[in-house]
């Protein structure tokens, strides 16, 4: 993606009933890693307690061979962060791990709840303390709080209470529970390794671990699973489906299949119909990487124009970085993407990138792109423009902060200083995803699933500063 604006939400993971639990485990984290960058963890448990271990930073920052053999047990559920809801701080880094009634339960989450903020009130009024900032914490509260006779019947009271999005993973002791939302935003598919189920986020990370893809968790379909035992259950009210689109246009790695389709394959079709609906005379397609790649092909393989990689992306870039004390122009871009200059010198270049959320970032890469010799630079983007924040789990600006909301098309172009400037037709990427209608695309239509306002209110609860500065423990 070009543009600060939106980033990952969250990846979860999870195995049952194998010797090597937490290692499983820290693999799939490794290959979600794309979701989430600020926090990961893992919760295992040998059937008599649960173990924990989290912190801030990458999976290879917060994970040592040391605290991963203190993570024992056959069964684990592991989670990356990006917040949503929520600071970025120790204590919103997940699973979640509480000691209630019913014994230990540890809880990861990937969404965002649209009425957290309100079932919060309800329940600080009625006496409950939170130790978070983050709305997946309201779903451990209420669960303790039930008063069903069993586990499942408890978190299926649970799930009935919450509205948004969710893919969730429970741990107890002796049981795993896995649950989507019935309008099924979020990702999630089950697989078989060893002999033993799996869950993820995305089918990269069963590749990660010679994992066998068996199929997604149903929209509104719980799981438990007790050892090698599954078994499903359709509890929750049924919904129209609204799988978040922004999985297949950036959100997934390439080479996951996410909602039964080919993320690369749709990437490739994406750029396929850009180019036969916004054709241009030029020398090279250029992809703005990594996102940009799959869709650049398909642009150049329908327009017969030759790929190149005129920018280079330096994938050591850590969460942070030493500024230069005097001001070097569009440094943020630079120290990320760099051009080759031999490439973009005098050419026509069709730039292709999957969106332009605020636009500054896209404005300095056209300019450092021109700085590097470029004569014609006419950008390319795969999907509509963007006029609405997203409520269902991805980090979005406001709508007052999107371009495309408050500017039209030719006022973008002028502002990122392109030749030209077009976006993807809904149309062509509905039909570029397989089959559209089971989409959300709320943020290119400003027309929403569920009511919004609640999650317009709850802004002020979840985004307040909550700062933690505890190292991480296990």
């Amino acid at each position: 993606m070009s543009d600060v604006g939106f980033h990952e939400e969250c990846g979860i993971f999870a195995v049952a009933a194998h010797p090597e639990a937490a290692r499983m485990t820290y693999l799939g984290l490794y290959a979600l890693q794309h979701r989430g960058q600020e926090s990961a963890g893992i919760v295992s448990t040998d059937g008599k307690k649960l173990y924990l271990h989290k912190g801030m930073g990458h999976v290879a920052e917060v994970f040592t061979e040391a605290n991963l053999e203190g993570l024992i047990g056959d069964a684990a559920i592991g989670h990356v962060r990006y917040s949503t809801a929520g600071e970025s701080a120790f204590a919103n880094a997940q699973p979640i791990l509480i000691e209630g009634w019913r014994g230990p339960i540890a809880l990861a989450h990937n969404g965002n709840l649209v009425n957290a903020g309100a079932l919060r009130r309800e329940l600080e009024r009625d006496g409950a303390i939170f130790s978070s900032t983050s709305d997946s914490e309201v779903i451990l509260h209420l669960l303790c709080r039930s008063k069903r006779r069993t586990l499942l019947e408890a978190f299926a009271e649970v799930l009935h209470l919450i509205q948004g999005a969710y893919s969730i993973v429970v741990q107890t002791p002796n049981v795993l529970l896995v649950a989507r939302d019935p309008r099924g935003f979020r990702p999630l598919c089950m697989g078989r390794v060893d002999g033993c189920y799996v869950f993820a986020s995305e089918t990269c990370a069963f590749d990660l671990i010679d994992a066998t893809l068996i199929r997604d968790v149903e929209p509104g379909e719980i799981l438990t699973v007790e050892g090698d035992c599954l078994e499903s259950h359709f509890l929750l009210s049924n919904e129209k489906p609204a799988q978040c689109i922004f999985e297949h246009i950036y959100f997934s790695r390439p080479d996951s299949i996410v909602f039964g389709r080919s993320v690369n394959e749709s990437r490739r079709t994406l750029g396929r119909y850009l180019a036969m609906e916004q054709p241009v005379e030029a020398d090279a397609v250029v992809p703005v990487p990594d996102s940009g790649v799959a869709a650049a092909i398909g642009y150049a393989q329908a327009s017969g124009i030759p790929l190149e990689f005129g920018l280079i992306r330096n994938h050591y870039v850590g969460r942070t970085f030493i500024e230069p004390k005097q001001s070097i122009r569009n440094f943020g871009v630079k120290v990320k993407l760099n051009p080759v200059r031999e490439i973009l010198r005098d050419k026509r270049i069709i730039l292709v990138d999957d969106s332009i959320v605020r636009g500054t970032t896209s404005r300095k890469i056209v300019h450092i792109m021109r700085a590097a010799g470029a004569r014609e630079i006419h950008v390319r983007i795969t999907s509509p423009p963007i006029i609405g924040p997203c409520y269902y789990g991805i980090d979005t600006p406001t709508k007052r902060e999107l371009i495309a909301a408050n500017r039209s098309v030719e006022e973008i172009t002028k502002f990122i200083g392109a030749d030209s400037l077009h976006y993807l037709s809904l149309d062509s990427l509905l039909k570029s995803v397989g089959d559209g209608d089971r989409y959300c695309s709320a943020c290119f239509t400003d027309r929403y699933p569920t009511d919004v306002m609640q999650q317009e209110r709850q802004k002020e609860l979840f985004g307040k500063e909550f700062v933690d500065t505890r190292p991480s423990t296990s």
